[in-house]
């Protein structure tokens, strides 16, 4: 029997067991073939319908129609906040970004190197340590897009609402929430992940794309590679993708499909995990205290502070003698956070929570 520890590290995060079973059967061989899926040619047919099936999961599990493009591209998160201002910032049309935290600053930072005086920050809640999401901000009828980031690891906030924005395309990266739970995806004018949180393996990041956008890049002139033209044309293998981790993708797809009964049932979950941590918090709020605000907690990211540094330094040690590994805050802020991700298992966070009252008891 293989150990598995329960892990909440923020990403690269925990997988299905059963993907993990089926993706190794098939490094050693793939489908019979007599070769490792980590040997097969990305333009083999085998490959084809695996990307195939996996862009369709994505659609189906979405709700999204043909007006839609799923492109399976690298270079992460990071490299889509570039992207997107590359392709879609208008001139004169200027790019509207709210910042909840560091990788919405991050996507700030790169739009304003294309064009400073055209990116403008609507709403921060910079003001109180990003402990919440705005509600409020100025919408410019005229702007290329709004971008937001759904879910923020560091600082364990997220959306729970959709901003209205009429006319203007609604962006968001959503890294670390991805297909948690049911929402109008339709709301969206393109969607990015990193696959590392919620989708499967580092080394491949999920763009959702409409039309529209795809539309805004045929006249301009872009690097062949940066331009999401190229990818949708070529339907994500103008170069070759992270086959792997591509491969890995289209399990969780199919997880989330037919073990977990889709998002309906994933979002259930989620918020029986979360909820199950964040009642424990709060009703051991002398030790242990929230950073976030109770409306903007994330189902993702649950975080916390304890009395002093020195304890939370002992908790983490602690926590891991007990197999309960990847507690500490992101190094930005300290603290304790525990990533809770689709494929966390709810009897780790009841172990957990047992870990708390007892850590609470004896400190």
């Amino acid at each position: 029997m293989v150990k598995r520890v329960y892990n909440f590290f923020a990403g690269p995060a925990t997988l299905p067991f059963s993907v993990i079973e089926e993706a190794s059967k098939n490094v050693l061989e793939f489908e019979n073939l007599g070769f490792s899926i980590l040997e097969i040619s990305h333009r083999a047919k085998e490959f084809d319908n695996v990307i195939k099936q996996a862009q369709k999961d994505v659609k189906e599990l979405m709700g999204l129609g043909d007006d839609y493009h799923v492109l399976f591209l690298q270079g992460g998160a990071s490299l889509q906040f570039h992207m997107i201002p590359l392709n879609l910032m208008g001139s004169g049309k200027p790019a509207l970004y709210i910042n909840t935290g560091a990788w919405s600053k991050k996507a700030i930072k790169e739009s304003q190197l294309l064009n400073k005086e055209n990116t403008k920050v609507v709403a921060s809640s910079e003001d109180k340590n990003f402990s919440y999401i705005p509600k409020d901000f100025t919408l410019d009828k005229n702007a290329s897009y709004l971008h937001i980031t759904t879910n923020n690891t560091i600082f364990g906030t997220e959306y729970h609402y959709i901003p209205e924005t009429g006319d203007v395309p609604l962006i968001a990266d959503m890294s670390s929430d991805i297909l948690s739970r049911k929402l109008d995806f339709k709301k969206f004018a393109l969607i990015y992940a990193g696959a590392q949180k919620n989708l499967g393996p580092a080394g491949t990041t999920l763009v959702v794309i409409r039309d529209d956008m795809v539309k805004r890049c045929e006249n301009k002139t872009l690097p062949t590679l940066l331009n999401y033209k190229t990818h949708v044309d070529k339907e994500s293998l103008f170069n070759t993708p992270s086959v792997f981790a591509v491969y890995v993708v289209h399990l969780v797809l199919k997880w989330i499909k037919e073990e977990m009964g889709g998002l309906e049932n994933v979002e259930k979950y989620n918020r029986k995990k979360a909820d199950l941590l964040y009642s424990a918090i709060d009703e051991m709020s002398d030790f242990y205290r929230g950073t976030a605000e109770k409306d903007s907690r994330s189902l993702m990211n649950v975080t916390c502070r304890l009395p002093n540094e020195e304890l939370e330094k002992k908790f983490v040690s602690e926590a891991a003698e007990r197999d309960l590994i990847g507690l500490k805050g992101h190094r930005s802020v300290g603290g304790i956070r525990a990533s809770i991700y689709n494929a966390f298992p709810y009897e780790g966070v009841e172990k957990l929570v047992d870990f708390m009252k007892e850590f609470r008891k004896n400190n």
